[in-house]
């Protein structure tokens, strides 16, 4: 008898076996995949397994994938977040510069403005309680106010017109004595070397002939827009004087219901501010032109009223103006009078600024409009760089302002959200069914 059937069912039984084995390998491969248990200790079936290769199957997705913004870091997030709103403001203070510097004299011409009334408005009050009308009041202060700053300027004008023949004589020969004093110094100037720097400012002055030209003839131009500037300046204090109440109302009709409130409360303390600074440095101009005009007038320093008005005018330009009519006074005595005097007029001028510094402001202005010197000091320099004298002006009675109304509004935000009581969730809901009755009774709405 063949045993040829005798082999091939034992292959055929071998080839069942390695099948069920396979099989039986497959179904813990995908047990393993979809409930993962403890990993098993091997056991005598598992010897021909364990040198076959594992198979690999995908990982069934969980889910859908994630948001990609959810993907970013949160904090990349919120740099990219703030980074947006910071162009945006950038480019809105942007947009607005340029339409500043496009209307800058109407802008200027109020913002001057603002400051006069600030300094007359009490005048008009005091009138006003007194049972004077508030017409003739308003006229009567805004026109005197005018009259005396005119009257400032023409006397300089007419002091220094009479004086520089005077002036020139003694400029003059204080340059000749001052050459002398080179001559004779121990620096080792020579002669020759004084005359290359005189025939080099000599060569620079020919040089800028046409620029100066140009600038004589720019010169009528500025003279028609100072007389605008102070047209605008007048009927604008004048109208602010008069109606200034009026104003401030028809501008927080303009302002979203929502920040009325903390816009109405924050407009009081911000004039209160202004006419703290302007009174306040209007004195302290005063005692420093007061003073500092003795002091060179007894050292016989020429035109020492007219130096004492600029002195007046340049302290309301911060820590800046004091520094360049000290120098201007310190220059006149020393071209006119020689060292002795510039040194004296330099003591004189240093004394009176740092009792100002130190006792003037504080006691002063107090409180009310406290900024910091290096605030001070960025903000006359970037007011200077953007719009000049007029720019360094307004600087810092501007930062003053925003101080002012900033720290208000952060204040009022806080209260706010303390006062607001927190509302359950049933009457929530209930605003949610009914929300006209509940704007009705919110006054934000009402305004």
């Amino acid at each position: 008898m063949s045993r040829v059937p005798g082999w091939l069912g034992r292959l055929g039984a071998g080839l069942t076996e390695m099948s069920e084995r396979l099989d039986e390998r497959r179904a813990e491969v995908e047990k393993e995949h979809d409930e993962p248990a403890e990993p098993a200790g091997p056991g005598p079936d598992d010897a021909p397994a364990a040198t076959a290769p594992p198979v690999r199957r995908p990982a069934a997705r969980s889910g859908p994938r994630p948001d990609p913004a959810e993907a970013v870091p949160w904090g990349v997030r919120v740099a990219a977040e703030a980074g947006w709103r910071l162009l945006v403001l950038a480019g809105t203070v942007w947009v607005l510069m340029r339409v500043i510097s496009a209307i800058q004299l109407v802008v200027f011409a109020f913002v001057i403005a603002l400051l006069v009334t600030a300094l007359l408005q009490p005048t008009v009050a005091r009138l006003t309680r007194r049972g004077v009308p508030r017409g003739p009041a308003t006229a009567l202060t805004a026109i005197s106010g005018f009259v005396v700053i005119g009257l400032m300027g023409w006397f300089v004008t007419w002091q220094v017109m009479e004086n520089i023949d005077t002036l020139s004589n003694q400029i003059q020969s204080g340059i000749d004595d001052l050459r002398n004093w080179l001559l004779k110094s121990p620096f080792h100037v020579t002669d020759k070397q004084i005359n290359q720097i005189a025939k080099n400012l000599r060569e620079a002055i020919g040089a800028n002939a046409d620029q100066i030209t140009s600038a004589g003839l720019e010169g009528v131009q500025v003279i028609v827009e100072a007389l605008t500037g102070i047209l605008l300046v007048f009927f604008s204090t004048l109208f602010l004087l008069y109606d200034g109440k009026r104003i401030w109302q028809w501008f927080l009709k303009l302002v979203p219901a929502a920040a009325r409130p903390g816009v109405a409360g924050a407009g009081p303390r911000a004039w209160r501010t202004l006419t703290a600074y302007v009174r306040g440095t209007v004195l302290v101009a005063l005692i420093d032109a007061i003073f500092i005009g003795i002091g060179i007038y007894f050292l016989d320093v020429p035109m020492a009223v007219p130096l004492a008005v600029f002195i007046f005018l340049f302290s309301f330009i911060p820590l800046v103006g004091a520094v360049a009519s000290g120098a201007l006074a310190v220059i006149v005595a020393l071209v006119t009078q020689g060292v002795f005097t510039a040194v004296m007029t330099l003591v004189v001028v240093l004394a009176v600024q740092q009792i100002e510094g130190h006792v003037l402001q504080p006691f002063i202005l107090g409180r009310a409009v406290r900024v910091h010197p290096l605030a001070v000091v960025l903000t006359v320099a970037a007011g200077g760089m953007v719009a000049g004298i007029g720019g360094a002006v307004v600087a810092v009675p501007l930062v003053a302002v925003t101080n002012t109304v900033v720290g208000y509004l952060r204040q009022y935000s806080q209260e706010v959200q303390q006062d607001a009581p927190a509302e359950p969730v049933e009457e929530a809901e209930e605003a949610v069914e009914e929300p006209v009755d509940r704007n009705a009774e919110d006054p934000a709405h009402q305004g």
